[in-house]
């Protein structure tokens, strides 16, 4: 699909660099930084199939969501230098919603009499965030950064704050469960919330502005 991208920057050849046939994000990036194209293109390979599933999903036209898919991956490498970390996938998922958006208010304008349906569909969409198809996706990162950061917790930490924070138990039902006091329930769990929002921190690109320090 966006092979158009790869091929049409450098020659097709085969790569050989052990950093480039085994992902390495990071060192991928950095390397992009630098100008190296190769590197670039096999951050193409591994994320296009998603970025253009989310597309699809907004702008409903398939020739449509390739190109933007690809403009996606062309802003990405002008725009390298403005990543500041976090989880990468996050970062390009944003730059293809910003721009699918210009593609359906281009696509709004091309009457002056008529709203096309693509905006229309988007504008009654994105009123339910579970319909809008880039909420999913950062919200599916979101989840896996939560999961992380949850196994990341002592066990004792962790099981308090899945049993009141996840499963709703009351204080005393969950110090009953555990077999301690409500008090150290209590402490046990506020380190665990303080714990998780210094690592939900880390990558503030997935959280909603209100939670962002």
């Amino acid at each position: 699909m966006l092979n158009r991208w790869v091929t049409s920057r450098i020659e097709p050849h085969v790569i050989s660099d052990p950093i480039l046939t085994n992902f390495d994000e990071q060192r991928l990036i950095q390397l992009t930084r630098d100008g190296d194209y190769d590197a670039f293109n096999r951050l193409v390979v591994e994320y296009q199939s998603a970025v253009f599933a989310v597309v699809l999903r907004t702008v409903r036209n398939h020739a449509a969501a390739e190109d933007i898919t690809q403009d996606t991956f062309i802003s990405a490498f002008r725009k390298i230098a403005s990543y500041r970390g976090g989880i990468f996938r996050a970062w390009l998922f944003r730059i293809a919603k910003n721009a699918s958006l210009d593609y359906l208010r281009k696509m709004s304008r091309r009457s002056e009499t008529s709203i096309d349906e693509d905006i229309v569909y988007f504008s009654e969409t994105v009123k339910d965030d579970s319909a809008d198809p880039f909420a999913d996706a950062l919200n599916a990162e979101l989840a896996r950064l939560i999961d992380h950061c949850l196994g990341g917790l002592s066990e004792d930490h962790r099981f308090a704050m899945v049993m009141i924070d996840v499963q709703g138990y009351q204080y005393d039902a969950a110090a009953e469960s555990i077999g301690v006091s409500i008090g150290t329930v209590k402490s046990r769990l506020n380190r665990a919330r303080a714990r998780m929002r210094d690592c939900v921190q880390e990558e503030p690109e997935l959280l909603p502005a209100s939670m962002r320090l």
